[in-house]
């Protein structure tokens, strides 16, 4: 415990100074994924979406985090935040450049939830541990993974219809790693996997009951669509 809680604080001293070079980043990406829990959750009363976009040539991220009531999905609370971009593009480290504004972002709220959805991967990562997966370690939450895009493993098309999935699986003995999901009858599917503190039949079943009527999840579609307005009065 005492070697962990060690590595969240140098974690914390990396976000609020100086970034790690590219080699200390891999390695502390390699002890936080040790940290990932795989859970059932608990009972969810409020869920989250957070999403994130680039000022582009200002070395700016914007990060917008909104919660809504389960299962209702009303809006209670909404945060954002401005931050440098401290971290570069580094293929296979994007936590590193875009989960510190996401936890501050989250630290903003006066109102707690049960479970985070983020526009991005979790399991589903070359190292297994992609951007849901490092909010969640760092939050000790429970988050989830929907992506646009695949990002790793290999898959094969699910059916047309709302609800049908195939398993997006890894490695050389073909774990299943996530979901290529169906949010809409004839729409492009999304890309689940675990982040932290739950499991994929949870992850997959919120994030169908999220989706009401458009292929992503209304906690990211609408924080995607906060994220744009943000972007839109800072810029103009």
């Amino acid at each position: 415990m005492r070697r962990k809680t060690g590595l969240m604080k140098d974690l914390e001293r990396l976000y609020s100074t100086s970034p790690p070079l590219a080699k200390e980043a891999f390695r502390i990406q390699k002890e936080l994924s040790k940290m990932v829990k795989h859970e059932r959750p608990g009972p969810i009363r409020a869920v989250a979406g957070a999403d994130i976009s680039i000022l582009v040539g200002r070395k700016k991220l914007v990060c917008g985090v909104i919660v809504f009531s389960w299962p209702e999905l009303e809006e209670i609370e909404r945060a954002w935040t401005v931050s440098d971009e401290v971290f570069p593009y580094i293929p296979g480290l994007l936590g590193f450049r875009e989960a510190p504004c996401i936890v501050k972002t989250c630290r903003k709220l006066k109102t707690g939830f049960d479970l985070l959805m983020i526009d991005g991967h979790g399991l589903a990562h070359p190292k297994g541990f992609g951007l849901a997966c490092h909010v969640g370690v760092v939050l000790d939450v429970p988050t989830i993974g929907v992506a646009k895009k695949p990002l790793y493993g290999t898959f094969e098309w699910p059916g047309e219809t709302k609800g049908e999935r195939t398993p997006i699986r890894g490695g050389d003995g073909g774990e299943t790693i996530g979901f290529v999901l169906r949010t809409r009858d004839r729409v492009k599917p999304v890309f689940v996997s675990v982040g932290n503190r739950t499991d994929i039949d949870a992850a997959v079943a919120v994030t169908l009951e999220c989706a009401r009527g458009y292929r992503l999840p209304e906690p990211t579609r609408l924080a995607d669509r906060y994220v744009a307005s943000l972007k839109k009065e800072i810029v103009g």
